[in-house]
């Protein structure tokens, strides 16, 4: 079971969870269009200092292609994730970041919202290299971050019937991630605001460390 923390935005922090048994480290990365982003060299940075078992995820909220061009060549990032609303960067602008960049994982975030997702989903087939199953307000720029869980049986159906790994995300913590998996039996498990210090400066290490365990036990 792959466990994906985000938002790490120092080394020390980046380093201490991988320590902790996180699989895939995540930072935001772009010009500060959104809270919280780091620059790409600072991500690369982050990056630099992980050892070679850890997956390096960038993600971007952007939806210029030229931005996220920018942030692939200045972070570096082992895989990188699109968090863009579906509707601000269609599976075709994908497709063409994909042979922009060969060779690069793509990961692309799909809202998960309704019996439609499945569907949307599914357009992602031979596009995306993972599928990040997340919480969405309708209208958001963004997919996921809104600390709260979806209807996992839509997203059990998207694991059923999409060929393409799924991570699930969406207000999981170290209490319900195990139930999480066993009722979707996804690829991996994300976790952004619930791993979070109560003060929002960096993570809880903690709560990351009984995070992993919950996931690992299932």
């Amino acid at each position: 079971m792959i466990v994906q923390i985000y938002e790490v935005a120092e080394i020390e922090e980046a380093v201490a969870l991988a320590a902790l048994g996180v699989d895939h480290v995540g930072v935001l990365v772009g010009g500060g269009g959104f809270p919280r982003e780091l620059a790409p060299a600072a991500a690369r940075a982050i990056f630099a200092a992980l050892p070679a078992s850890t997956r390096r995820i960038a993600l971007t909220l952007s939806a210029d292609p030229d931005e996220i061009t920018s942030a692939i060549d200045g972070a570096r990032p082992d895989i990188m994730h699109l968090g863009a609303a579906i509707e601000l960067l269609a599976v075709d602008q994908v497709r063409a970041l994909q042979l922009r960049h060969p060779g690069l994982p793509i990961m692309r975030s799909i809202p998960v919202v309704g019996p439609e997702s499945v569907a949307l989903a599914k357009d992602y087939e031979g596009v995306a290299d993972f599928l990040l199953l997340d919480s969405h307000t309708p209208g958001d720029r963004q997919i996921g971050a809104v600390g709260r869980t979806h209807d996992w049986t839509i997203s059990r159906r998207i694991v059923e019937t999409v060929a393409v790994p799924a991570i699930l995300a969406g207000g999981l913590g170290p209490d319900n991630v195990g139930d999480a998996i066993r009722a979707v039996r996804p690829f991996g498990v994300d976790s952004k605001t619930r791993t979070d210090r109560a003060d929002g400066a960096g993570k809880d290490r903690a709560k990351v460390a009984a995070f992993v365990v919950a996931a690992q036990a299932v």
